[in-house]
């Protein structure tokens, strides 16, 4: 179902499509399929409703905020397994994902009280000046499905506090989970066209968002090729734009590190959501004189890995989103071992009666990897661990930042002034020191270069929906 000004509807063609699970092959939910016709509604709609919704207070819009954030946590349970339905994975994850999502309605809720505007020594004894925060108005929010609860209320949560209304696009890879969202927020009150919902045609919903002049700012968290094209079609209106697009995270693990420690990060990094996040780990560098003993405690923790449906007890990865995500992953690994990897984990899709409706591949694992592999320049966004050595502090540096992306990057090591020397060089957005889950809706996610643009989260999330205004006053 669309939602468009406070009402839940088909689409007017009629048109439908399936919502289909990675691990089975099955469908699990028809849903109605919009257009460019339905995403103009949800802009008229969200248009006719900015100037009740701006006029609120801040503790006004924080109620209703609060109790879609209770109403969501009270479904944890059916949440997450819908969750891995839709895109495949575990059940556990999913549960840490609707957390998340949880914690930035929260979070935003109350932040939204904290936009505060400042005042400016004048050079008049007549005039006073002033600075205050107003809301852009109307913006359109993109989602992705590899997150498709947190994505949207990291998004939609400092927006509407914000004071702006929105028309959400999701992933139609998961369109069922962001209805949960819009529900919570239906049932929490939200006045309509608040909030509108419209999922389908990508590129008729798309088009229609980036051409409308009553869309004032994107949000966009997908790849970096279409992150750019809609930086390219949003300069036709002068949007404001937040882009959090593709990564190629380092890991860097020096030889003091605490290893078991950062065994375990690469782990969690690499393979959480069977490697399908922007910021998971897809280069490993581990210095020389601790490749081996690194590669055999790697090996040893990824035995106990268990590959399956994501609502079976002790699964621990996934499906793929769908064939092509398999394609290229075996690509990359197969290209590796061509141009000398050794694998010596993993390796092929996951064979078997159990895995022949779905789209999986084992937890891989290479060796002995070089710069001209493609996994070297490519984001795999698959369950595949490549190890670099190196011998230098200098060395892996320059290797860790030669790419186009500066998403997230991972340091492992006990030396206290290399935490500060590695972290203050690395080129990227996010680096976490001895923490492989560095991720949290107090603080600011995004990245630099071809990673994207603006940060969302903490209280740097709001101020890209938000505009700056000047007031001079003179009193003579």
């Amino acid at each position: 179902m669309l939602y468009i000004d406070g009402i839940w509807k088909e689409s007017e063609s009629k048109e439908s499509f399936d919502v289909i699970n990675p691990a089975t092959g099955k469908v699990v939910d028809t849903v109605a399929k919009g257009s460019r016709k339905e995403a103009q509604s949800a802009i008229d709609a969200a248009q006719n409703a900015f100037p009740l919704w701006v006029k609120l207070t801040a503790k006004e819009r924080y109620i209703y905020l609060k109790k879609a954030a209770d109403i969501l946590r009270g479904r944890v349970d059916s949440l997450a397994e819908l969750i891995t339905k839709e895109m495949g994975k575990p059940v556990a994850e999913a549960k840490g994902e609707i957390g998340l999502a949880i914690d930035y309605l929260d979070w935003y809720a109350e932040e939204g009280k904290r936009i505060y505007g400042d005042t400016i020594p004048a050079s008049s004894p007549t005039k006073r000046l002033m600075v205050i925060h107003q809301p852009v108005g109307v913006i359109g929010a993109i989602t992705p499905w590899n997150f498709p609860i947190a994505m949207i209320t990291r998004k939609l949560a400092p927006a509407l506090a914000a004071g702006c209304t929105v028309v959400l696009k999701p992933s139609e890879e998961s369109p069922l989970s962001a209805m949960e969202v819009v529900k919570a927020l239906h049932e929490a009150g939200i006045p309509n066209g608040v909030v509108n919902l419209v999922h389908g045609d990508a590129k008729e919903i798309g088009d229609a968002l980036m051409e409308s002049p009553v869309i004032k700012k994107i949000t966009f968290t997908g790849s970096t090729a279409v992150g750019k094209e809609l930086v390219r079609k949003s300069a036709n209106t002068m949007k404001k734009v937040s882009m959090e697009l593709g990564g190629h995270a380092p890991f860097i693990v020096f030889e003091d590190a605490d290893l078991d420690k950062a065994v375990e990060g690469a782990i969690a990094s690499k393979f959480r959501n069977a490697g399908q996040t922007c910021v998971c780990t897809n280069r490993i560098f581990v210095q020389k004189s601790i490749s081996e003993e690194f590669a055999h405690r790697l090996k040893t923790q990824m035995e106990q890995l268990v590959v399956g449906n994501g609502l079976e007890e002790g699964v621990n990865i996934g499906p793929l989103i769908n064939e092509c995500a398999i394609e290229k992953t075996e690509s990359h690994v197969i290209d590796a071992v061509s141009k000398g990897a050794k694998v010596i984990y993993g390796g092929s899709k996951t064979e078997g009666e159990a895995f022949s409706k779905g789209h999986f591949f084992n937890p891989t694992v290479l060796l002995h990897a070089t710069n001209d592999m493609k996994i070297a320049y490519e984001e795999t966004f698959g369950p595949v661990a490549p190890i670099f050595e190196f011998e230098t502090e200098e060395e892996v540096i320059e290797k860790a930042n030669d790419t186009i992306y500066g998403l997230a990057s991972y340091i492992f090591t006990q030396n206290g002034a290399r935490m500060f020397r590695v972290s203050e060089a690395l080129d990227y957005g996010i680096v976490g020191v001895n923490d492989a889950m560095p991720t949290v809706a107090q603080a600011p996610f995004g990245g630099v270069k071809e990673s994207g643009i603006g940060r969302e989260g903490g209280k740097y999330g709001i101020e890209d929906y938000l505009e700056t205004k000047f007031i001079s006053f003179d009193f003579k």
